[in-house]
């Protein structure tokens, strides 16, 4: 594999009990791009994510991250090369501070997450740190704001920061924008592109607005399997696509006028 992909599957599968949810995938994600996996419910775009964490294991197929195979890591192994997996489900502690939720992340990351009970003190010298992830989101004047009054939009950028906090090589978001507004989709779309700079991400995404403004190249899937790679203009087009989400390519044509 050449160090021009981060990541790739090879004939990637998952059943369940005769079910196949993940079908033979294929997939390469360039290094620094912004790749979106979409797809219909069902497709098998989770399934897809949790192979990829660990969190299952593939009936056959392989993975690659920087030309290692990693198909039979565990969860932690993983995360500790670099792949970090948000938005799954909310990742801030609602009654602590902003400051103090990208703190604890850093403090993980630096392998002093069991020192809670040290004076706070001596975390101090991590400030300067959270600050600039704060600064990153648009979160600065927040830090000494309880996580739990923050409003959704903003909840979803403290978690973009604790996520950078853990200095990922491959972000993997789950549906970044899901239950958001319109404001607050503009928002955190712009602070994806922002913090991808220097990153490769590969995010599930049913907001199609999103997909075409920040993705670099998209795959769709379709009962497991791919059925469309490419850039959005192309992958928009594709007949197979439009039938996929529409019903049928008539019926998508006939709403497009």
């Amino acid at each position: 594999m050449s160090s021009e992909f981060i990541l790739e599957t090879r004939g990637l599968t998952r059943e369940f009990k005769g079910f196949v949810a993940v079908n033979h995938v294929d997939l390469k994600v360039r290094r620094g791009h912004i790749h979106a996996l979409i797809g219909p419910n069902g497709a098998g775009k989770t399934t897809f994510f949790n192979l990829l964490t660990k969190f299952l294991h593939p009936s056959s197929g392989s993975i690659e991250f920087n030309g290692i195979d990693i198909t039979t890591e565990k969860p932690a192994q993983t995360a500790r090369r670099g792949i970090v997996r948000s938005f799954q489900i909310s990742a801030v502690f609602p009654h602590m501070s902003v400051l103090e939720n990208v703190r604890a992340a850093l403090q993980r990351n630096l392998g002093t997450s069991f020192h809670f009970w040290k004076s706070e003190s001596t975390l101090a010298h991590l400030h300067g740190r959270v600050r600039e992830l704060l600064a990153a989101v648009d979160l600065k004047d927040f830090e000494d704001e309880l996580t739990v009054n923050l409003p959704y939009g903003r909840k979803r950028a403290l978690e973009l920061a604790t996520t950078l906090a853990l200095e990922p090589e491959l972000m993997l978001l789950d549906e970044p924008t899901q239950g958001m507004g319109h404001e607050d989709v503009d928002r955190v779309t712009q602070l994806i592109k922002k913090v991808s700079a220097g990153r490769t991400i590969l995010m599930v995404e049913h907001n199609m607005n999103v997909v075409a403004k920040i993705a670099d190249r998209i795959t769709v899937l379709q009962r497991g399997a791919i059925i469309a790679d490419g850039p959005y203009a192309e992958v928009a087009s594709n007949p197979l696509v439009i039938e996929a989400y529409m019903g049928t390519v008539d019926t998508a044509l006939q709403g497009a006028h």
